[in-house]
């Protein structure tokens, strides 16, 4: 019964801390976003330099790299970016995460988790493309709370108020 209890607890600090495996901006709404390798941060507006960021409660938008992979496993040919998320992480389970979650990213950047999920107002090339988009079910909205650079690979992770 231990081994089980400690396994448990071990699963759940893998789901909270990742890496960060893309940064995607788009200049313009409704345009493809496109992979960068480094961003800055900025309270009450997101990254600076996608069309997407303001003073508004969906600053920046993340994605797991593991729900991008099961669209990949339907048959979608996607990437990092299509699903028009701005961070796309590896390791840790951002759609099991509660709104209010803070997460660290890099040195300094402090998120905090504003909205789960989306409403899909209309199908994206990739609903077309095989009729489904996680996103809608798995990509997660937050708020800039400290400032600063991230860049590939650093580190993602849930932290205590």
């Amino acid at each position: 019964m231990k081994f089980i209890l400690l396994k448990k607890q071990a699963e759940k600090v893998a789901t909270t801390k990742g890496t960060i495996k893309a940064i995607s901006i788009s200049k313009e709404k409704g345009t493809q976003k496109i992979n960068v390798p480094d961003a800055e941060l900025r309270v009450d507006h997101g990254i600076v330099g996608d069309a997407h960021a303001g003073d508004w409660h969906r600053q920046v938008s993340l994605l797991g790299i593991e729900s991008i992979q099961k669209m990949i496993d339907k048959g979608a040919q996607v990437a990092p970016g299509n699903f028009a998320e701005n961070i796309t992480t590896e390791g840790i389970g951002l759609h099991s995460l509660p709104i209010g979650t803070k997460l660290k990213l890099g040195e300094s950047v402090i998120l905090e988790v504003t909205q789960l999920g989306k409403k899909c107002h209309s199908h994206c090339a990739i609903y077309e493309q095989i009729g489904d988009c996680i996103m809608p079910r798995e990509g997660i909205f937050a708020k800039v709370l400290s400032p600063g650079p991230i860049q590939i690979s650093d580190t993602i992770e849930v932290i205590d108020d």
